[in-house]
């Protein structure tokens, strides 16, 4: 009966765990559609590597909002999906996903996010041409 209640926590665990999950490339895959950088930055971890194009750099949160805020008035969203997620060997979520703008440029987006203090935040974001 223990082990049965021990797989059964486990089991509500994991699931517990990848319906947050999903909630949470949900906001984000809403948040890049919509450029709204300020909902898109909850989820950010206290730095964040983030890369736009050929700059790359460690940003605090409000040094990344303000660099996206920047990419996002020149690169109005047109529309954007994820087309791929997945765990890495260390245990980090990712997606890559395409944003496409009103202009007509797209960009493959990179997302990796890791669970810390029981909460997924996005460790690393990627905006590369195409």
């Amino acid at each position: 009966m223990k082990k049965f209640l021990s797989v059964l926590i486990i089991l509500f665990s994991v699931l517990q765990m990848n319906v947050v999950l999903a909630e949470i490339f949900d906001e984000v895959s809403e948040s890049i559609k919509s450029g709204d950088v300020k909902s898109l930055s909850r989820s950010f971890n206290n730095s964040i590597d983030l890369t736009v194009g050929s700059q790359e750099n460690t940003y605090s949160k409000a040094q990344a909002e303000q660099v996206l805020r920047d990419f996002f008035n020149e690169n109005k969203p047109f529309s954007f999906s994820f087309i791929h997620q997945g765990l890495s060997k260390e245990g980090a979520k990712y997606a890559i996903g395409r944003l496409t703008t009103y202009t007509g440029k797209t960009f493959r987006v990179y997302l990796y996010i890791k669970q810390e203090g029981g909460a997924f935040l996005i460790n690393e974001l990627r905006f590369m041409p195409e």
